[in-house]
């Protein structure tokens, strides 16, 4: 159990969270914070893999890391609740997503529960959201990522966006979080978007104070 083990949110306000074994498990461990924020239900699972992973790359402990969520299930828990599709939830984000859990979820071999929790995401037409942490790419994984999207996932690395003039790693971190929470239509107050920030984050010419010339066709 997690952060409110008491709390029971309505299925549209309860969201699975994934923690693979890629590089990034900052991004899982933020996610798990802004849902927080945000008063959305979390139900955690993280990989064995992740778990080496958070201990290479945070000073935090992986309990430290399950108390962040509502929920959170030991990665063998086949009888958990998100592995059963009856259990309602708005979806699942695997941050970050690795290229042998994205394997694994689009081949339908559920051998953990939380590639077993993504399929049942898939099979019953919820949202999932697989932040794919990998470079640079062969055919396979492109291909992988083809058919995923053909199945319903979004496919959405952790790119950086610059627009946002990020000054620390936890804006950069933040941004993507806040993207991958855009597509369940959670609005995080951290968001920074293009065009309704300050005038100098939107674009080179107004950081120089000149105006944008319109454009007009020529006739």
């Amino acid at each position: 159990m997690g952060r409110n083990a008491t709390r029971t949110g309505l299925p549209g306000n309860r969201l699975v969270v994934g923690i693979s074994g890629a590089s990034g498990a900052i991004y899982g461990i933020r996610l798990l914070e802004a849902l927080g924020e945000l008063g959305v239900e979390s139900h955690l699972v993280i990989s064995k893999a992740a778990q080496l992973t958070i201990r290479c790359e945070t000073s935090l402990e992986i309990k430290a890391v399950a108390a962040k969520a509502d929920f959170s299930y030991a990665v063998g828990d086949m009888a958990a609740p998100i592995a059963s599709g009856s259990f309602r939830t708005k979806g699942m984000i695997v941050a970050p997503c690795s290229v042998r859990t994205m394997s694994e979820i689009a081949a339908g071999v559920t051998t953990t529960l939380l590639t077993r929790a993504a399929d049942v995401v898939l099979k019953e037409r919820r949202t999932l959201v697989l932040m794919v942490r990998e470079t640079p790419l062969h055919l396979g994984h492109l291909r992988t990522m083809t058919a995923l999207t053909e199945m319903g996932a979004v496919i959405l690395p952790p790119v950086p966006a610059f627009y946002a003039l990020p000054n620390t790693l936890e804006d950069l971190v933040d941004h993507t979080v806040a993207r991958a929470l855009d597509s369940f239509g959670y609005d995080w107050p951290k968001a920074k978007r293009w065009g309704e920030g300050p005038p100098e984050a939107a674009s080179g010419d107004r950081r120089s104070g000149s105006p944008r010339k319109s454009r007009s066709k020529k006739a």
